[in-house]
């Protein structure tokens, strides 16, 4: 009887397998859904890297968690900021997670002119990874949400990718999501193609208590979300679940994680599906171009090449 009810037991923390010996990199690592990934991945023997913008909060955040981990400055706003972590890396990493995010923010552009919410949550995220990618082993996990599947805003707007003289926050942190899924199966086939045994994948956290929707530019959904945070949502060790799922287990290239419960707003981590949109080959070859064209930023696909697994 105790047998058979352990194996039902959701997916958890404690399933993480020892992570002794690993090296991984998370982005928007100081609060949130960043900090609950660090603390499982150190508690588990990893030597994990906070990636932050501001190395204070960063240190002292870093300094509350158990095991080894470090903190080095990275603003994913500023792709000067993203070349600088990344010639600085040495050595192997086996696994990135791309978590950092902004959300529903008022109209601003990121240091390189982009819009805020696209230049960082998807510009500065795909730089990054293709920069460290001859260091990376195992896996990249991106961070969507199901905002992208927004009524409204299906599409990856190619026309207007800042949509300037139409914003609105949410149609924009839409189009940012639905990037990041583009973007995981682009890259995903690019590994692939390239014969290397590094995989992407997704996830995103359902509906989780952080102090990310308190930068709301609008006060109306400010305050649904803090009454949402109460009534609805999970905590943020709960929401990294997804993350830390992707993260660990044996799943296949391009897979997307979130939970099982009602509309994936919370619940145990588990494989779940991806809108007609963000499952479009041909619009990921396009944002892929697209990318590599604003950021100046390519796919090492020699470097991978040489680095995959041998006959």
């Amino acid at each position: 009887m105790a047998k058979d009810m352990k194996t039902t037991q959701p997916w958890n923390t404690t399933d993480i397998p020892d992570q002794t010996g690993r090296t991984a990199v998370v982005t928007g690592a100081n609060s949130g859904l960043g900090l609950a990934t660090v603390e499982a991945l150190a508690r588990a023997g990893a030597h994990v890297v906070l990636a932050v913008r501001d190395p204070r909060r960063g240190e002292a955040a870093a300094a509350a968690v158990p095991g080894s981990v470090e903190v080095r400055r990275l603003d994913l706003a500023d792709l000067s900021s993203v070349r600088e972590f990344a010639a600085g890396w040495r050595g192997d990493l086996d696994l990135l997670i791309n978590n950092a995010g902004v959300m529903n923010v008022p109209e601003a552009r990121t240091k390189d002119g982009f819009e805020t919410q696209f230049g960082t949550n998807h510009l500065g995220h795909f730089a990054l990874t293709n920069l460290l990618l001859p260091h990376i082993t195992d896996r990249v996990v991106v961070l969507s949400s199901g905002a992208h599947r927004m009524p409204g805003s299906p599409r990856i707007r190619f026309d207007n990718l800042d949509l300037t003289g139409e914003y609105a926050p949410m149609a924009a942190y839409s189009q940012s999501k639905l990037a990041n899924l583009l973007f995981t199966l682009e890259l995903q086939r690019r590994l692939g193609e390239a014969g290397s045994p590094v995989r992407a994948l997704a996830a995103h956290p359902g509906w989780a208590a952080t102090n990310l929707q308190g930068h709301d530019a609008s006060l109306l959904r400010r305050l649904f979300m803090r009454l949402g945070n109460r009534l609805v949502a999970q905590d943020g060790r709960a929401g990294a679940l997804p993350t830390l799922y992707a993260a660990v287990r044996d799943l296949p290239g391009a897979s997307y994680v979130g939970p099982d419960g009602l509309f994936e707003m919370r619940g145990a981590p588990t494989l779940v599906g991806r809108s007609p949109a963000a499952s479009d080959p041909a619009a990921a070859l396009r944002l892929w171009t697209v990318s590599e064209e604003l950021t100046g930023v390519t796919f090492p696909e020699p470097a991978l090449a040489s680095s995959g697994p041998t006959s």
